[in-house]
């Protein structure tokens, strides 16, 4: 029980400290690039997009890594360490080409860190009978802080570049922490192609992918363009920081209870709700509000995100086979993680360069409708094979 207590403080501490790590970086790197660096739209849209589309090929590689080597623990440590290394390239070099390299080199190992994570905390918290939601809220918290802290300190005499030596000195003790975590060995080889094949069959699957597109990618893609519509109503790094602090921390409690509201309305009903209310937040974004307004939508990101974390990932490992659930996993990861990141994020940038950061979120705003209309889909597609079972069992 000991053991287990320490486990789960070291899996919680790990989460901490990695999102910490993220979260002094990429929210205020497009803001760093803007106005220190002076690039223009364009360009901060092409380097903030090098990670998630690096996702879509990395991420199913460094899972077979794992399965070929039999030691996640020591693919994250070693990831995670060299993440926060790389990191360092954006105060080290001076020009776009260099940043771009830069960007390459951390999406490379960063695009280990969350599924690699998650695999070794989902397998320990199953084997121990314990919430995965209690450990993943402390990423959310350790974002949250990262962002507030680093926004009050890039206004003070350390200045902006305080956010890269936030970045490696975090992620250095994350992969102190990651090399002591449970040394959970994977059970199932996962064959990626022939379980791709096998998962393409899955219409729910193909179709929920897409949902995860249209709702959840705009969320990931608002840490790049938050700042700057925070910096547009007014705000300083000080703002950023407070107004990313109360978003990231309001999905804590939503994650405490959305098992609880799972039971109670079903995965699809949850799933629903966070794209209404993400549809709701972007809307708003796009009819210019002011910093209170802004500071208020927060508690609609702790809605959405913190249901749909949670929920996503139960529906994936609900309708996919046994032998097939970490292949529908890891391209869930890719999907949400890296092309639908990298295509918000790239629009996005065009977006804010040859119009202004509200047409960004009417483009988020456009992409969550779809993914609404494509839930309801969902669900009355399962509602009707659900009477189609019931009347072929009474019969």
């Amino acid at each position: 029980m000991q053991r287990e207590k320490r486990q789960i403080i070291t899996l919680q501490g790990f989460y901490l400290f990695a999102f910490f790590g993220v979260g002094s970086l990429f929210p205020l790197l497009s803001v760093y690039l803007s106005e220190v660096e002076k690039l223009n739209g364009s360009q901060i849209g092409l380097i903030m997009s090098l990670g998630p589309i690096i996702m879509i090929f990395l991420q199913p590689i460094w899972g077979m890594i794992c399965d070929y080597t039999q030691a996640p623990t020591k693919v994250l440590t070693v990831t995670v360490l060299f993440t926060g290394v790389s990191g360092i390239g954006y105060l080290v070099f001076g020009q776009l080409n260099w940043f771009i390299g830069t960007a390459i080199a951390i999406a490379i190992f960063q695009s280990a860190i969350i599924p690699v994570s998650d695999s070794i905390t989902l397998k320990y918290t199953s084997k121990i009978n314990y919430s995965y939601g209690n450990i993943r809220l402390f990423g959310s918290l350790g974002f949250g802080l990262a962002v507030f802290v680093m926004g009050k300190l890039s206004e003070s005499s350390l200045g902006p570049k305080v956010i890269f030596y936030s970045f490696l000195l975090a992620l250095f003790v994350a992969s102190v922490l990651a090399w002591l975590a449970p040394r959970e060995r994977q059970i199932t080889k996962v064959n990626l192609g022939e379980g791709v094949k096998k998962l393409f069959v899955y219409r729910k699957y193909i179709l929920f992918l897409a949902i995860t597109f249209m709702i959840f990618a705009p969320n990931l893609s608002n840490n790049t363009y938050f700042g700057l519509l925070v910096e547009d109503s007014g705000g300083r790094y000080t703002g950023i920081g407070i107004a990313f602090m109360l978003a990231v921390c309001m999905e804590i409690p939503f994650m405490r209870m959305s098992g609880r509201l799972i039971k109670r309305y079903g995965i699809l009903s949850v799933i629903l709700l966070a794209g209404i209310g993400s549809l709701i937040r972007w809307v708003l974004y796009y009819f210019e509000p002011n910093m209170t307004i802004i500071y208020l939508s927060t508690v609609i990101q702790g809605f959405s995100v913190g249901l749909f974390i949670p929920a996503g990932l139960q529906f994936i490992k609900q309708i996919a086979p046994v032998n097939m659930e970490a292949t529908a996993v890891t391209f869930y990861a890719a999907v949400g993680n890296g092309i639908g990141n990298w295509f918000c994020t790239f629009m996005g940038g065009y977006l804010y360069e040859f119009y202004n950061i509200h047409i960004v979120y009417l483009f988020f705003s456009g992409l969550a409708f779809i993914g609404v209309i494509l839930t309801i889909i969902l669900i009355l597609t399962e509602n009707a094979y659900t009477k189609i079972t019931q009347v072929a069992k009474s019969h």
